[in-house]
């Protein structure tokens, strides 16, 4: 490698074979233990977040198997109302902010690099930041659990509440604090994708050339940057009010408790959104593979996920019916809240136009896309019902709620999901995952899912409130909870039986080859698994689909450098090339940097102090990180566009 920084050289120096080992040399991940914490690239990094959303995932469901224990029968004893209460508060917290918005981002993470055609995300070490960052999070959350010391006052904290009148102790800080961990770590995640789409793509893939999943990664990265400081400044304001006595949230001192639902809701509306839209860019993908044709209504499903974003900044105040709110305020948010579903009915319909007209190859991620089609319409219904003033009010902080919202959020993000991982994981792994088990695992899940969710549409019609942790047998609610209960270990069978699929898949499943779905997109143009530096050159781009209609000639760009981190920069707009950028390599700060930001947050939960701790820390892992580093090599931070050439 050190010769090769000497003398420069570049991929038109060498054979195929040659570039190929160099290139490994170069883009190899660090090894050994501190390799580990060291690694700044995209792939083993992007495994690690969905590998740990995805035990989050599990350790949400085990708290969710016990409530549903607990409300199986009327007046249960299994758990205490205090430990309902943590186990509510952490299994809600976990699914939405330890899962369901990171494991999509990773996914991003993972593939977006792929699909547009470079060879790692934009700002390696700040990816690095964030994966640790969100870890500390998680793990602060969990260890206060199993400490007792776990948040219980809802996914959404209110106020007064969890103020310090009402939630002595530090519960809730933890959970403030968790906030700040995560909400930075989708910060981080953002801006990565966002500026690898903007500035990284390969040569002719201009904006109209995006495949859909990169643009909903976009849209999403964008909202995340808008709707994520609300959250966080909210939790600070929370954290404030409990450890040095300001009163933003407290009447009797000049503040208002319903700015913390106004700030909140203004970032957890758009959360749904931040969750569903990557998951509407995996099924775009999908359907349009398993269809064997481009997607119908490509603009139209684009401007969708767009006008889906705007729009889900529009409409937090339905979360908020019944606080009392101007009637006429109310008003504007039920038409922004009914209105919202066009969007969405325009992508479903593309689907199905999609597959009505192509040649379909039915194979498990299919499937999955049919149960998210049927699951997220029955919950848009519900979302609209919602919507009306009147339902709401009569449904509001009942089981119609938790039903509505889980159909969203599992049909609307957990069935494509694990259809993209059943599409995906041949090209992560090198392997298929089995077919046949793959179908039992969707129709588990499927009538597992239902008959855990739907019964409680009718216990909430019959007036059971959510957040309860037992009742009486004289409601005559035990019947449809016993049916709910079953369904949730039903439930838990399937993941039990994808997590089968994948880990002997992953040992003895079929090998998959560079394409085995046949697939349009650049991330099917490299071996499975996608070398360390994934493209050997870096591709060009002449359609929509790449893959399905590249020419023999298909132009590559050559004369990058084959001893050094280097990418290529294009325009915004064309994606014409603009010059060569050497990328900071392997470091262990971003992980000291994420301890520094970890102690200083963590401790300001029991003593201000924590704030001047983490900022000196923090300061001092700043600049071993930013130190300017000798270059043994010439500077190509900003070296002009190499030329295309012809595929070698």
């Amino acid at each position: 490698m050190t010769t090769l920084a000497k003398t420069g050289v570049r991929d038109t120096d060498l054979t195929a074979a040659e570039l190929h080992a160099a290139l490994e040399r170069v883009w190899e991940p660090p090894s050994g233990f501190i390799g580990w914490f060291k690694n700044v690239f995209h792939k083993p990094i992007s495994t690690r977040f969905i590998f740990a959303a995805l035990g989050f995932f599990a350790l949400g469901g085990v708290l969710a198997l016990l409530m549903r224990l607990q409300l199986a029968m009327p007046e249960n004893t299994l758990l205490s109302p205090d430990l309902y209460n943590q186990l509510f508060t952490v299994h809600g917290s976990t699914m939405m902010f330890l899962f369901a918005v990171p494991v999509m981002q990773a996914v991003g993470l993972y593939f977006v690099p792929l699909m547009v055609g470079t060879r790692n995300l934009a700002f390696p070490r700040l990816n690095t930041f964030g994966f640790f960052v969100y870890i500390i999070g998680g793990v602060l959350l969990w260890v206060a659990l199993f400490l007792n010391i776990g948040p219980d006052t809802g996914w959404f904290s209110y106020v007064p509440l969890s103020g310090p009148e009402y939630s002595p102790g530090k519960r809730v800080d933890v959970w403030a604090q968790m906030i700040t961990f995560t909400e930075l770590s989708s910060l981080v995640a953002a801006v990565e994708i966002i500026v690898t789409v903007f500035k990284l793509r390969a040569p002719g893939m201009s904006l109209n050339r995006i495949p859909i999943f990169v643009w909903a990664q976009l849209v999403t990265s964008f909202m995340v940057i808008f709707a994520m400081p609300a959250v966080m400044l909210a939790s600070a304001f929370l954290a404030m009010d409990r450890l040095v006595d300001t009163h933003f949230f407290n009447p009797a001192e000049g503040g208002d408790a319903l700015l913390w639902q106004h700030l909140f809701w203004f970032f957890g509306h758009p959360e749904v959104y931040i969750i569903f839209i990557p998951a509407t860019g995996i099924v775009s993908m999908l359907v349009q593979t398993f269809s064997r044709r481009p997607i119908v209504g490509y603009t139209a499903i684009v401007l969708s996920l767009i006008a889906t974003a705007i729009l889900g900044f529009g409409l937090w105040v339905h979360h908020m019916f019944a606080t009392g709110l101007p009637q006429l305020g109310e008003s504007f948010f039920t038409a922004a809240s009914m209105l919202i579903a066009i969007p969405s009915g325009i992508q479903i319909f593309c689907w199905i136009a999609t597959l009505w007209t192509g040649r379909l190859l039915v194979r498990t991620p299919l499937l999955f896309v049919a149960g998210f089609i049927f699951i997220f319409v029955l919950g848009g219904l519900t979302g609209v019902m919602q919507a009306s003033v009147p339902i709401d009010l009569q449904v509001h902080d009942t089981f119609f709620v938790v039903a509505h919202f889980h159909y969203v959020l599992i049909g609307g993000a957990v069935f494509p999901l694990i259809g993209g991982l059943y599409y995906w994981f041949p090209k992560m792994t090198g392997r298929m995952m089995s077919e046949s088990l793959g179908r039992v695992n969707f129709w588990i899940f499927f009538i597992g899912f239902n008959l855990t969710f739907f019964p409680m549409h009718q216990l909430g019609l019959a007036g059971m409130p959510r957040r309860v942790y037992t009742y009486l047998p004289q409601t005559g609610w035990g019947p449809l909870n016993f049916v709910s209960t079953i369904g949730a270990f039903v439930l838990s069978v399937a993941v039990i039986v994808f997590l089968l699929n994948a880990f002997v898949s992953y040992r003895t499943g079929a090998l998959a080859g560079e394409n085995p779905w046949g697939a349009d997109s650049l991330d099917w143009s490299v071996p499975s698994p996608a070398p360390s530096y994934n493209f050997l050159y870096i591709p060009t781009v002449n359609s929509r689909t790449p893959l399905w209609t590249m020419e023999p000639a298909q132009p590559v760009v050559t004369g990058m450098r084959a001893d050094i981190l280097e990418v290529l920069v294009t325009e915004l707009h064309d994606a014409t090339p603009d010059h060569r950028h050497l990328l900071d390599g392997p470091s262990i700060w971003p992980f000291l940097t994420a301890v520094a930001f970890g102690i200083g947050v963590i401790t300001a939960i029991f003593t201000a102090w924590g704030v001047t701790i983490g900022a000196v820390l923090c300061f001092i892992t700043l600049a071993g990180w930013f130190w300017p580093a000798g270059q043994p090599i010439e500077d190509t931070a900003r070296e002009a566009a190499p030329p295309l050439g012809e595929r070698a």
